[in-house]
């Protein structure tokens, strides 16, 4: 392979790292693909590490060791946090938005990429240092949420379903209580998914009263691992007696007044 041009070499680094979030990578792999010393490797990393800092899209950690590298861990700003979530709300507030029963439409707002990726970064960057296994989440709304958290921290991403699948093999399913309705319902983890004393957290589109989070937590149980942080998309502030306390939101969903308008605001750690 021909040589590179610094600035040619930066962009490959720069795309590889972003598309690796938090995957260590040995100096010797961007060497061999660039046809690079270590040395001049080392110097471009360097300038890719200033810019990401400086414009708060993310930091690169040195991994010291043998089998140590670099890994890129995905950023954002406070300010470019609050702008997002003040983003959301607008977003949310439409009249349109609500369908019978004062449910709130969100299903374009999963699956919409620009605010999904966003959220991910969000999330992910509030359980960074807590040495995640896995990411959890029930079918289907949270699954793109969940997906980006899970890239952003780079760990694998495990679905709990509602039915049993012939396809998942032997599974492990408990009955749970939903924290709105009361009604007692079901989730389901296939034995293979999870490796036991794993630590998880559980990222969701839409918090109620916390039945489905409490559930989780009694799944994992089942696993011999723990929950250790939950992540959330919009909260419903309005729901009493939560079942669940230890969470963190992006929005906060206070209800529908009698004007059919929806009230929408940034949670507490991004007003």
């Amino acid at each position: 392979m021909e040589k590179l041009t610094r600035n040619n070499r930066i962009v490959v680094v720069t795309k590889i790292l972003t598309e690796n979030p938090n995957k260590v990578i040995g100096l010797s792999t961007f060497a061999e693909k660039l046809n690079a010393a270590k040395s001049t490797i080392s110097e471009d990393i360097l300038i890719v590490r200033k810019v990401m800092e400086k414009l708060n899209l993310g930091s690169i950690e040195t991994i010291a060791g043998a089998a140590g590298g670099i890994k890129f861990i995905p950023g954002m700003s406070m300010d470019e946090k609050k702008s997002f979530a003040l983003e959301l709300c607008e977003m949310l507030k439409d009249k349109k938005r609500i369908v019978p029963g004062n449910y709130i439409y969100m299903t374009d707002v999963m699956f919409d990429p620009h605010v999904i990726s966003k959220a991910g970064v969000i999330l992910a960057s509030s359980f960074a240092d807590k040495d995640i296994d896995y990411v959890v989440t029930v079918e289907t709304k949270g699954i793109p949420l969940a997906y980006e958290v899970a890239k952003n921290l780079g760990v694998q991403l495990i679905t709990a379903r509602r039915d049993t699948k012939i396809t998942e093999g032997s599974t492990v399913t408990i009955n749970y209580v939903s924290g709105t309705s009361g009604r007692i319902q079901q989730m389901s983890l296939s034995k293979k998914t999870l490796k036991p004393h794993s630590r998880c957290i559980f990222i969701d589109d839409f918090m109620k009263g916390g039945g489905t989070a409490k559930g989780i937590v009694d799944l994992l149980g089942e696993f011999e691992s723990e929950l250790i942080g939950i992540g959330i998309l919009i909260d419903n502030i309005g729901s009493e007696k939560k079942l669940v306390t230890d969470y963190t939101a992006i929005v906060d969903f206070l209800g529908v007044n009698d004007d059919g308008e929806i009230s929408m605001i940034p949670s507490e750690k991004f007003r």
